[in-house]
């Protein structure tokens, strides 16, 4: 089993149990760093959505960082389970919600989900699919642009896409502010395009 860790803030240097085989895919701390430097000033207070959350690496992060929320979705078993033993070792329960399925059957089991309100929207999002999910089912990535331009998230909402660098990826109507290359990794921040 690998080891991760929290790299900055409340958590700092805390260690997070890692994934299992390749299920997951855990991000560098050379990467981690580089991208939180640019988030830090939309974390404090946000209510955060990690999607694919794997075992909570970027979530985690993210509320060590000043994030008031976050809400984790993961459907494989082992992923899910390191999830649970991350926050519990962190303490932080009370400031996360773990849905135990990926974000497209939590919707079709609960569709309000998708329209509860302003007030419970999400600043931030991590999309962080396996590789084969956009590889092997392109439809899926229609799927995702369905979820990330519902109501889930608010209008002015950042969202953290990961992928292969080698896959051209487009998420429309969002629009990417910025796109880094790490290696083989590419993390496209993007954003809901302005409405007319």
């Amino acid at each position: 089993m690998c080891r991760v860790r929290i790299i900055a803030g409340q958590f700092r240097g805390r260690k997070l149990l890692g994934p299992q085989g390749d299920t997951t895919r855990p991000i560098t701390d050379r990467v981690k760093q580089s991208l939180f430097d640019i988030l830090t000033p939309l974390l404090e207070g946000a209510r955060v959505l990690d999607l694919f959350a794997g075992t909570g690496s970027l979530g985690l992060e993210a509320l060590s960082r000043g994030a008031a929320h976050v809400t984790f979705h993961e459907s494989d078993c082992s992923a899910l389970a390191l999830l649970y033993k991350n926050i519990r070792a962190l303490g932080v329960e009370d400031r996360t919600t773990i849905v135990g399925h990926d974000i497209f059957s939590h919707l079709g089991r609960h569709p309000e989900a998708a329209s509860e309100g302003v007030d419970s929207r999400f600043a931030l999002a991590f999309l962080d699919p396996p590789y084969r999910f956009v590889r092997e089912r392109p439809d899926n990535l229609q799927a995702l642009v369905r979820v990330l331009t519902s109501d889930f998230l608010a209008d002015d909402a950042t969202v953290v896409f990961r992928h292969d660098a080698s896959d051209r990826l487009d998420l429309p109507p969002l629009v990417a502010d910025d796109v880094r290359n790490y290696g083989g990794m590419t993390i496209q921040l993007l954003r809901k395009a302005t409405r007319p």
